[in-house]
C-alpha cells in the first residue's frame, strides 16, 4: 500500500482519507502557504495587515499618517470613511494615498490644522473575491494646554498638621505625568511621611519644620507633545513650636469608610490610601474573602497604593486598606468590580474550500457585560448582503454547505459591549486548484547513518491533496511501520540506515490532478574516533604524545582541531601536530590539564578528551596484570539476508593475552535491552561470520577474555534489520480438548518474537472429524494460543493442525494431531449388580459393563456407593454415611472391604468420564454374617471384702453378633509381681454383674474379661483389684471408691504390729517410686507387662478370617500406649472409646482401589448423605494383649 499523508493526523491508511479529508475541512480552513510562487497566482480574497490603532492620537506639529495596508489577489483597491460617510481624498488637496497600499498622509505641516481632521477613519480593501475593512480609527490631535494663572497664598502650620498641596494639571491629550520639584528642578524627597497621590496632589501626614521651604512646584509632562508644564510655586512654613498632639490615623483620601472602583479586565488595578496622624502611620492591605494573588500583586509609594497587574473578574471583591500607629487604626473598604471589554475566545479564520465543500466560520467572544456579536459580508450587515443559498447563520457560527467558487467573500465579526468592540476578517475563498509541490526538485539531503532523515514535501491544492511517498525508480511503495508521516508532507525515516539512501518521490493527488516531486538521500558513515586520546602521567622534563585516529565517510572530508581546556593550543614550538598525534616535548607543569581531539564535517561532530598530570620523576613501576580493555571499532561488512561479518579491534590485554573473543547479539525489535550468546572466537581473530535469523533488528557486542577475566562489553555496533521471511517453524503443544458438550478448544504454545520471522504473525487453525468424509475447516487467527470451535457433536475424534505464518508467507506443512470435542454426562447406568460376600468384613461386587457410546466421553471407570441400613442387632436408627470406592478402566468387578460384620448393606454403580457421573444403577442389598465382638464397653471392681470382689460390667458396643457368654480370666499377683494360676469361668450372656468368692484376703488380682459370639471370641479387656485386710478392727477399704476409713483402735501406735505395718507401708512406697521413675524412663510400661506376655492365654489372640486376606479392623488408637504417667481411673473403670471403621487407612485422600483378588488399589470417599439407619458402626475388636497394653 502507498504511503499516505493527510495534514492534521500520523500514520493514516488509505482507506480513512475520506473521512479525515471531511472532518478537516469541517473543523477549519486550508492554511495557504506564504510561497511566493504560489501567491504569484493563486485567488485570495483581501486580508488587512497593518492598520494605525483604534484610539489614535497625533502629534499635530507632524503630518498625519493612517495606516492601512491589505494583501490579495489579484491586489485590492481602497477606499475610506470619515465620520460614517465616504472620504474622497481626490477632492482635499492635503490628502494623499500611498501608491500600492490604502495608507493615507495627510500634510499640515505646510498648511492645514490638525484640529480639522479629528474624526473616525474606516479603511477598505476590495478585490473580485471580496471586501476587507479596518477597525474605526478615532483620530485626535494631542493637547498640552497651559494651567491658569492663580495666586496661591503662603501656607502656615503648626509642628505635626497633616496637609494635602493640589497640583491639578490641565486636562490635556493624553493625560500629563505628574511630579513634584523645586526651583533647581530636582526631586522633592518622598517618604512615608510625605508621598504624591495617584491625582497628582502631595500628601503630608505630618509636617516637621523641615518641610519649610518656598518652591513647592507640581510639573506636569505631556510625552507627546515632549513639554513640561509648571504650576506656581507653593510656599509652606512650618512653626516649630510646640508639636501637635498625637492623634490616631485618620485617611486624607479616599474619603469615608467605603468607595467603589470600577477597572477593566486586563488593566492595571490601582487602588490607593494615604493616611494622616502622629506619629506617621503605617499601610497594611488585605481583600475580604480571598487573598491577593502572588504573582501580580505590587505595592507602591511606600504601600500606600496596592496594583494588581493583568486584572480579571476573579479579582473582583472587597479590598481593605488598614492605616495604624501606635493611637489606634483606621479601615478602609474599596468595592472592586472588574468588568471586560470583548476579548476573543476563537477568532474566526480565513477558510480555503474547493467546489461543493462544506465549511464553518466561527466567531466566539466574551466580556462582562456580555458582547453582542453582528456578522457583515463585504463590509455591510449580513442583513442587507444579497442572498446566499449555502451560507446559514447560527449565532457566533456561520456554516457554509455545498459552497460555489463565485461565493467567495469576506466576512468581519464585531463584538462590541459598553466598554468597546472587536473586529475580525475572515475571507471564504472557494477555490478548484490542483496540487502543487512548493519543495523544489531534486534536492539532496545527507544523513548520518543511525540519525533521523526529513525528507521535505511542501504542498497546496483545493480540495486538499493527500501525499503518497514512493522509493526508487520502480515505484516501491513505502510502509508506515518504518516511516512516520507529518501533517506538512515531510517523510521522516527514524534511523536512517545505508539501505535508506535513494531517490524518494513524493506525489499529491486530488480530484484536479496530480502532482510529484523526487528529492535524493545519501547515507553517510558517522564520523568516529576510533583510537581516542589516552590520560597520561608523565614525568616533567620529558614528551607526551597524544593519538587520535579518526574514521569517517570517504566523501567527506574532516578537520582535525586540538585544544587544551577547550582552548587553543599554546602557540610553542614544544607542541607539534602530524596527521593523528599531538606531540609535547620538554613538558612543565603548566602543561597539565585536558586535551581534546575535535573532528568536524559538514555534517557531524565528534571529539574525544584525555587528562595530562605532570609529575616529578619516579620510579618505574611494576607491570600491572588485568582484564582486558573491552573491543572497540565494531563494523559490520558483507550485510546479506541470512549472514553478516563483523570486524572489531582489540583493546589492551593488560599483559595478559587475550584468549577468545565472545560474540553476544541485541534483538532492538523483539527484546530490547537483552543481549543472547551469539558465537565464540580465539583470541587471535577480529573478524567472524555471523549467522542471522530473518527479522531481527540485530546489534553485537564483543568481549575480550584472558587468563584473568572477561573485559566489559564493548559499546554495541550499529543497528541491522534481517529481512523479513516466512515461519520455518509452527506453534507446538497443540491440543484439542472440549470444554462444553457442543465445543472444541484447540489450544498451543504461540511462536515468540523471534521465532515469528517477519512482522503479521498469524496461525491458520484447521480441523476436521476422524471419521468423517468432510474437508478441512481453516480459519486465520491473530498472535494468540487459543481458538474455540462451536456446535460440535458431543466427543467426537478430531484431526487439528496449526500453522504459523506472518506477511512473507506459510510456514512448512505442521503435523496433524488428535483431539476431542467436549464431553457430556454418561447416559447409562452398569446393568446386573451383582454382590458376593466374602467374609464378615468384605464383599466382592460384578456388573455388566456399559456400552462405550453411552459414556459420551472418556472411560475413566465405574464407581460404587454403598452404605450399611441397618444392623442385625440393634433397631435404632442413624445418619446414613455413603461410601464410595472408585476402580479405574473397565473393570467390572471389585472388592469392598472393611464392612460392619451383621449388617444389612446397599449399593449401587455409577460409570465415570471426564464430565462426571452417569445414572446410578438399581440399590442392590447385601447382608454380612457375624464376626467377633469388640471388648466390653467398662469394667469396674466394686466391693472389695475379705475374699470377694464383685465385678459390674457394660456390654461391647459392637457385638457384631449375637452374644453366647462372657468369659471371665483372673489369677493372683505375688509381691514379685509372680503370676498366679489362671482360673477361667463362663458367665451367662445376659449377665452385668458377677460376684467372686473365696479369695484370698490382701491379694492383688489380674482380670481378663471378653464376650463371645458364635463365631469367636471378642478383644478383652482388663482389670486388677486388692482384697482387704481385716485386723485390729480396720474397716476394709472401698478399693473402688479409693477411700479408706479411719481406725477405731485407741493408742495403736504403741503395738508392736502396727509399727512393723507401718514400716512395711513406707518399704512400699520407696518401691513404688523406684518402680515409677523406671517406668518413665522407659516410656511408661508396667514393669508386670513382660510377665503378662510370657502368661498371655492363647485363646484370647487376635483372630484372623478364614482366606487370610484381612486381618482384624481396629481403630487406631487401639494398638497406642496410654500417655507416660498415665493411670488407671481411681473408680477401677475403662472406658473403651468408640471406633468406628475407616477405610482411609487403605488409600490416599478420599479415594481407595482393591485388585480382583480384594487387594487394596480402590479410591475411598467419606461421603456422608443424612438418612436413617439401624445399627452401630465400629471396628472389630482389640486383641486382648493389646488391650493389657493399653492399661497397664
Amino acid at each position: 500500500m502507498p504511503l499516505k499523508i493527510m495534514p492534521k493526523k500520523k500514520h493514516l491508511s488509505a482507506g480513512r482519507v475520506p473521512l479525515i479529508l471531511f472532518l478537516c475541512q469541517m473543523i477549519g480552513a486550508l492554511d495557504v502557504p506564504l510561497d511566493p510562487k504560489l501567491l504569484d497566482d493563486l485567488v485570495q480574497p483581501p486580508t488587512i495587515t497593518q492598520q494605525s490603532p483604534k484610539d489614535y492620537i497625533v502629534d499635530p506639529r507632524e503630518n498625519i499618517v493612517i495606516q492601512c495596508e491589505a494583501k490579495g489577489k489579484p491586489p485590492p483597491s481602497f477606499s475610506w470613511t470619515r465620520n460614517g460617510t465616504h472620504f474622497d481624498i481626490d477632492k482635499d488637496p492635503l490628502v494623499t494615498m500611498k501608491p500600492g497600499s490604502g495608507t493615507l498622509i495627510i500634510n499640515i505641516i505646510t498648511e492645514g490644522k490638525a484640529e480639522t481632521y479629528e474624526g473616525v477613519y474606516q479603511c477598505t480593501a476590495r478585490n473580485e473575491r471580496g471586501a476587507a475593512v479596518s477597525n474605526n480609527i478615532v483620530v485626535r490631535p494631542s493637547r498640552s494646554p497651559l494651567w491658569t494663572k492663580e495666586r496661591l497664598e503662603p501656607i502656615t502650620l503648626r509642628n505635626g498638621q497633616s496637609l494635602v498641596l493640589p497640583c491639578r494639571p490641565p486636562i490635556g491629550l493624553p493625560p500629563a505625568i505628574i511630579f513634584w520639584m523645586d526651583n533647581s528642578f530636582q526631586r522633592l524627597p518622598q517618604s512615608e511621611r510625605v508621598s504624591q497621590g495617584l491625582n497628582g496632589d502631595l500628601y503630608f501626614s505630618n509636617v516637621l519644620p523641615e518641610d519649610t521651604r518656598e518652591d513647592y512646584i507640581c510639573y506636569a509632562r505631556f510625552n507627546h507633545t515632549q513639554t513640561i508644564q509648571q504650576k506656581q510655586p507653593i510656599s509652606l512654613k512650618v512653626i516649630s513650636a510646640k508639636p501637635s498632639k498625637e492623634r490616631p490615623p485618620t485617611f486624607l483620601t479616599p474619603e469615608g469608610n467605603e468607595s467603589l472602583k470600577e477597572e477593566l479586565r486586563g488593566n492595571v488595578l490601582s487602588l490607593e490610601c494615604i493616611a494622616e496622624g502622629l506619629p506617621t502611620p503605617i499601610i497594611y492591605w488585605i481583600k475580604e474573602d480571598g487573598t491577593l494573588p502572588v504573582n501580580r500583586t505590587f505595592y507602591r509609594n511606600f504601600k500606600k497604593t496596592l496594583q494588581i497587574t493583568q486584572v480579571t473578574e476573579a479579582d473582583s471583591g472587597n479590598y481593605q486598606c488598614i492605616a495604624k500607629n501606635p493611637l489606634g487604626a483606621v479601615h478602609h473598604t474599596i468595592a472592586v468590580t472588574v468588568k471586560a471589554a470583548p476579548y476573543w475566545i476563537a477568532a474566526p479564520q480565513n477558510l480555503v474550500l474547493s467546489p461543493g465543500e462544506n465549511g464553518t466560520l466561527i466567531c466566539r467572544a466574551n466580556g462582562n457585560p456580555k458582547p453582542r456579536i453582528a456578522w457583515l459580508t463585504n463590509g455591510v450587515p449580513i442583513e442587507i448582503a444579497p442572498e446566499d443559498p449555502s451560507r446559514k447563520i447560527d449565532g457566533d457560527t456561520i456554516i457554509f454547505s455545498n459552497v460555489q467558487e463565485r461565493l467567495s467573500a469576506v466576512y468581519q465579526c464585531n463584538a462590541s459591549n459598553e466598554y468597546g468592540y472587536l473586529l475580525a476578517n475572515a475571507f471564504v475563498n472557494v477555490l478548484a486548484e490542483p496540487p502543487r509541490i512548493l519543495t523544489s526538485a531534486n534536492i539532496l539531503y545527507q544523513v548520518i547513518a543511525n540519525r533521523p532523515a526529513f525528507l521535505d514535501c511542501a504542498f497546496f491544492g483545493s480540495p486538499l491533496p493527500t501525499i503518497e511517498w514512493f522509493k526508487g525508480t520502480k515505484g516501491s511503495a513505502l510502509h508506515e511501520d518504518i516511516y512516520v508521516l507529518h501533517d506538512n508532507g515531510t517523510l521522516e525515516i527514524p534511523v536512517a540506515q545505508k539501505d535508506s539512501t535513494g531517490t524518494y518521490t513524493c506525489v499529491a493527488r486530488n480530484k484536479l490532478g496530480m502532482a510529484k516531486n523526487e528529492v535524493h538521500l545519501e547515507i553517510k558513515d558517522p564520523t568516529r574516533i576510533i583510537k581516542q586520546p589516552e590520560h597520561a602521567v608523565v614525568q616533567r622534563g620529558s614528551k607526551v604524545s597524544f593519538e587520535c585516529k579518526v574514521k569517517h565517510d570517504h566523501t567527506l572530508i574532516p578537520t582535525i582541531v586540538w585544544l587544551k581546556d577547550h582552548g587553543e593550543l599554546p602557540n610553542e614550538e614544544r607542541f607539534s601536530v602530524d596527521k593523528d598525534h599531538l606531540v609535547v616535548t620538554d613538558v612543565s607543569d603548566d602543561d597539565g590539564g585536558t586535551y581534546t581531539c575535535a573532528a568536524n564535517t559538514t555534517l557531524d561532530r565528534v571529539s574525544a578528551s584525555a587528562v595530562l598530570r605532570v609529575v616529578a620523576p619516579t620510579p618505574t613501576p611494576a607491570p600491572i596484570y588485568d582484564v582486558p580493555n573491552p573491543p572497540f571499532d565494531l563494523e559490520l561488512t558483507n550485510q546479506l539476508d541470512k549472514s553478516v561479518q563483523l570486524t572489531w579491534t582489540p583493546g589492551d590485554d593488560n599483559n595478559s593475552p587475550i584468549t577468545k573473543f565472545i560474540i553476544e547479539y541485541e534483538d532492538a525489535m523483539h527484546e530490547a535491552g537483552v543481549w543472547h550468546h551469539q558465537a565464540e572466537v580465539s583470541g587471535t581473530q577480529t573478524t567472524a561470520q555471523l549467522k542471522l535469523s530473518p527479522y531481527v533488528n540485530y546489534s553485537f557486542r564483543v568481549m575480550a577474555e584472558n587468563n584473568i577475566g572477561r573485559s566489559v562489553p564493548s559499546e554495541a555496533s550499529e543497528q541491522y534489520l534481517t529481512k523479513a521471511a516466512e515461519p520455518d517453524q509452527n506453534p507446538t503443544a497443540v491440543e484439542g480438548l472440549g470444554t462444553e458438550p457442543d465445543n472444541l478448544v484447540i489450544t498451543w504454545k504461540p511462536l515468540n518474537g523471534f521465532e515469528s520471522n517477519g512482522p503479521g504473525l498469524q496461525y491458520k487453525v484447521s480441523w476436521r472429524q476422524k471419521d468423517g468424509d468432510d474437508e478441512w475447516t481453516s480459519v486465520v487467527v491473530a498472535n494468540v494460543s487459543k481458538y474455540i470451535v462451536s456446535g460440535t457433536p458431543t466427543f467426537v475424534p478430531y484431526l487439528i493442525k496449526v500453522q504459523a505464518l506472518n506477511d512473507v508467507g506459510f510456514a512448512p506443512e505442521p503435523a496433524v494431531v488428535m483431539g476431542h470435542s467436549g464431553e457430556d454426562l454418561p447416559m447409562v447406568a452398569p446393568g446386573n449388580v451383582r454382590v458376593n460376600v466374602v467374609n464378615s468384613t468384605l464383599a466382592e461386587v460384578h456388573w455388566d459393563p456399559v456400552p462405550l457410546k453411552s459414556v459420551r466421553g472418556h472411560l475413566q471407570g465405574y464407581r460404587i456407593y454403598y452404605w450399611k441400613v441397618q444392623s442385625s442387632s440393634k433397631r435404632n436408627r442413624r445418619h446414613i454415611e455413603k461410601k464410595i470406592l472408585t476402580f479405574q478402566g473397565s473393570k467390572t468387578h471389585g472388592m469392598l472391604p472393611g464392612l460392619q460384620p451383621y449388617s444389612h448393606y446397599f449399593l449401587n454403580v455409577r460409570v465415570v468420564n471426564g464430565k462426571g457421573e452417569g445414572p446410578a444403577s438399581s440399590d442392590r442389598g447385601f447382608h454380612t454374617p457375624e464376626g467377633v465382638p469388640s471388648a466390653p464397653s467398662s469394667l469396674k471392681i466394686v466391693n472389695p471384702t475379705l475374699d470377694s470382689l464383685t465385678l459390674e460390667w457394660d456390654p461391647p458396643s459392637h457385638p457384631n453378633g449375637v452374644l453366647t457368654e462372657y468369659t471371665l480370666k483372673y489369677q493372683p499377683i505375688n509381691s514379685t509381681h509372680e503370676l498366679g494360676p489362671l482360673v477361667d469361668l463362663k458367665i451367662p450372656a445376659n449377665k452385668t454383674r458377677w460376684t467372686l468368692k473365696n479369695l484370698n484376703f490382701s491379694t492383688r488380682y489380674k482380670f481378663y474379661f471378653y464376650a463371645q459370639t458364635s463365631v469367636g471370641s471378642g478383644s478383652q479387656i482388663t482389670e486388677e483389684a486388692i482384697t482387704t485386710v481385716d485386723e485390729a478392727g480396720i474397716p476394709p477399704p472401698d478399693v473402688g471408691a479409693g477411700k479408706a476409713m479411719a481406725s477405731r483402735q485407741v493408742d495403736i501406735a504403741t503395738q508392736g504390729w502396727f509399727i512393723g505395718l507401718m514400716c512395711a507401708v513406707a518399704l512400699l512406697i520407696l518401691i513404688l517410686l523406684i518402680v515409677c521413675f523406671v517406668r518413665r524412663n522407659k516410656g511408661g510400661k508396667y514393669p508386670v507387662k513382660e510377665k503378662e506376655d510370657a502368661h498371655a492365654d492363647p485363646e484370647i489372640q487376635p483372630m484372623k478370617e478364614d482366606d487370610g486376606t484381612f486381618g482384624e479392623y481396629s481403630d487406631a488408637e487401639d494398638h497406642k500406649p496410654l500417655k507416660k504417667g498415665s493411670r488407671t481411673p481411681s473408680d477401677r473403670t475403662v472406658k473403651k472409646e468408640d471406633s468406628d471403621d475407616s477405610l482411609v487407612d487403605y488409600g490416599e485422600g478420599v479415594n481407595g482401589q482393591f485388585n480382583e483378588d480384594g487387594s487394596f488399589i480402590g479410591q475411598y470417599s467419606g461421603k456422608k448423605e443424612k438418612e436413617p439407619a439401624e445399627g452401630n458402626e465400629s471396628s472389630e475388636a482389640p486383641s486382648p494383649v493389646n488391650a493389657m497394653n493399653s492399661f497397664v
